[in-house]
C-alpha cells in the first residue's frame, strides 16, 4: 500500500523523515544523557523566543530568565490576542501549521506551530501507536470523532480520512439506530484500531453489551482501541475491554502540544519527554513532589513558531512517585481547574467528584447509558441523564446520601431525564460544568 499518511505530509512540507531522525536519537539516549538533553532544550527554547519573540520578551519583562522557576507560568488568557501578535520572527501564518483549540476549557484560541515542530509531533503519534502494531500508514482506524457539518469542512475532513486510512463515525446521534448501522461498518470492514471520544466509544459499548455481543468476535481483526480527549473511569474500561475484546489504552494530549501522556504496554499512563517538559505546580507555581496533586504546566521544547514555555493547560494531575525525568508516570489525571464546584461552606471540590459518586450508583441498573452534572446554584445541581426510564426515589436517595458522605448535606439536586446529551461542536460532552 502506498504510504499516503506519510506521503500527505512531506507534501505539506512537514520534514518527516528528519522528525522521525530526531525522535529516534532522543529516545536512544541513556538516562543521564536524557537529563542533559532536557536542560539544554529548555534553556535552548527559552533563549530562543526572548531573541525572536517579542510577545514572550514582554511576558518575561525584567524576571532573571537563567533560573527556570522564576520564568512566567504562561496561561490561556494570555493567549487571547491575534496570533500575528505572538509569532516569532521569521514565522508566518504561511510556513507555520496553523490551528484552533477545541476550547474544551471554555477558552479556544488560534495557535501556530513551526513545521519540524509539527512533523516531531507526528513522528511522536506514530512512535507511541506503534508499541501497539499500528501503522498510520497501513492500519484502517474506526473513528469516532465530531466532524465539521458545513459542505466545505466536512469534504476536507473526508479527504484527511481517506490520506489517513481511517473510517469516520460522526457521534452526533448516537441512537440505537444509528449504532446498529455502526455495528453493521464492524462486521463488513476489516478495522485495525478504534480511535475517538471516549463517551461515544463508551455508549457503543453499552450498546454491545445491551446485544451481548464482543465486537472482536465480528470483526476479528480489531487488536486496539484509543480512547481520547475525555475522562475514562475505570469501570468503563472494564466495560470497553469485555465488550470489545481487545486491549483499551488510554491517551492525554492537546491540539497545540502534543501527545502529552499515552499508556504502555505495562499500563502505565507514560508522559511523553521526547518533545514536552511537564511540570505540576501548586496555586504558588512551585513545583509539588511526585504524588501530589497540582496544576498541569507544560513546555513545548521544540516549538518555535509559538512559544508554550510553562503553559497551564488547564488540568489538574499527578505524577507518580517513581517517575523519573526520562520516564514520568501520569499516575492520575483530575480534570480541569475551571472544572471546581464551590460548595456553600466555603469548600471547593473538583467537579468530577459528582461524577464519581453519582456514576457508580446511577449505573447500578445498567439503565443510564450516560449523564452530566450543572452547578446552576451555590447549592443547586441539576444531573442529566439519558435512560429509558426515569430514576427512582430509591436512586435518587442513594445518589444524595453519597453526596452527602463525599461533600457536605444540604446540597439540592434536580433530576433531568433526555433523549440525548448536549455536545459541543466538535462532538465532545463536558461531565461538569459551573454556571457560577
Amino acid at each position: 500500500m502506498l504510504p499516503l499518511f506519510d506521503l500527505s505530509l512531506q507534501l505539506n512540507n512537514f520534514p518527516m523523515k528528519e522528525a522521525k531522525s530526531e525522535l529516534r536519537k532522543i529516545v536512544a539516549f541513556s538516562e543521564k544523557e536524557h537529563d542533559v538533553f532536557i536542560e539544554n532544550k529548555k534553556q535552548e527554547i527559552v533563549h530562543f523566543h526572548l531573541q525572536n519573540n517579542p510577545f514572550y520578551r514582554e511576558l518575561v519583562g525584567s524576571k532573571n530568565h537563567k533560573i527556570w522557576e522564576n520564568l512566567p507560568v504562561l496561561n490561556k488568557q494570555n493567549l487571547q490576542k491575534p496570533l500575528l501578535e505572538r509569532l516569532s520572527k521569521n514565522y508566518s501564518l504561511k510556513n507555520s501549521y496553523i490551528n484552533k483549540t477545541s476550547g474544551s476549557s471554555g477558552t479556544p484560541f488560534i495557535f501556530a506551530q513551526d513545521k519540524f515542530c509539527h512533523a516531531l509531533t507526528w513522528a511522536s503519534n506514530i512512535y507511541r501507536f506503534a508499541w501497539y502494531e499500528i501503522d498510520f500508514n497501513t492500519s484502517y482506524q474506526a473513528r469516532f470523532y465530531g466532524i465539521p457539518l458545513d459542505f466545505i469542512g466536512n469534504k476536507k475532513e473526508r479527504f484527511k480520512d481517506f490520506l489517513s486510512h481511517r473510517f469516520r463515525f460522526s457521534i452526533f446521534d448516537l441512537s440505537d439506530a444509528v449504532l446498529e448501522g455502526f455495528l453493521n461498518h464492524f462486521r463488513t470492514k476489516k478495522f485495525d484500531y478504534i480511535n475517538g471520544y471516549t463517551s461515544s466509544i463508551v455508549l457503543f459499548a453499552k450498546f454491545l453489551q445491551k446485544k451481548n455481543i464482543v465486537l472482536s468476535a465480528i470483526c476479528p481483526s480489531l487488536k486496539v482501541c484509543m480512547v481520547t480527549s475525555e475522562m475514562l473511569f475505570e469501570e468503563d474500561k472494564l466495560l470497553l475491554e469485555k465488550q470489545f475484546g481487545i486491549p483499551i489504552v488510554n491517551e492525554y494530549g492537546a491540539s497545540e502540544l502534543d501527545l502529552i501522556a499515552f499508556q504502555n504496554k505495562e499500563g502505565e499512563w507514560q508522559v511523553n519527554s521526547e518533545t514536552l517538559f511537564v511540570e505540576i505546580l501548586d496555586e504558588n507555581n512551585r513545583v509539588v513532589p511526585n504524588g501530589t496533586s497540582g496544576r498541569i504546566v507544560i513546555t513545548s521544547l521544540f516549538n518555535k513558531a509559538h512559544p508554550f514555555i510553562r503553559y497551564d493547560i488547564g488540568d489538574l494531575g499527578i505524577l507518580d512517585e517513581k517517575s523519573t525525568l526520562q520516564k514520568p508516570i501520569l499516575k492520575k489525571l483530575i480534570g480541569r481547574t475551571n472544572d471546581v464546584a464551590i460548595l456553600p461552606s466555603g469548600k471547593k471540590s473538583p467537579g468530577l467528584t459528582f461524577y464519581y459518586v453519582t456514576k457508580s450508583i446511577i449505573e447500578d441498573d445498567g439503565n443510564v447509558k450516560e449523564f452530566l452534572i450543572k452547578q446552576t446554584k451555590i447549592d443547586t445541581f441539576e444531573i442529566e441523564y439519558v435512560s429509558e426510564t426515569e430514576l427512582n426515589l430509591e436512586q435518587i436517595e442513594k445518589i444524595e446520601k453519597a453526596i452527602e458522605q463525599y461533600l457536605e448535606p444540604n446540597l439540592k439536586f434536580i433530576f433531568i431525564q433526555k433523549n440525548s446529551l448536549e455536545r459541543s461542536n466538535r462532538g465532545k460532552l463536558k461531565q461538569f460544568t459551573s454556571m457560577l
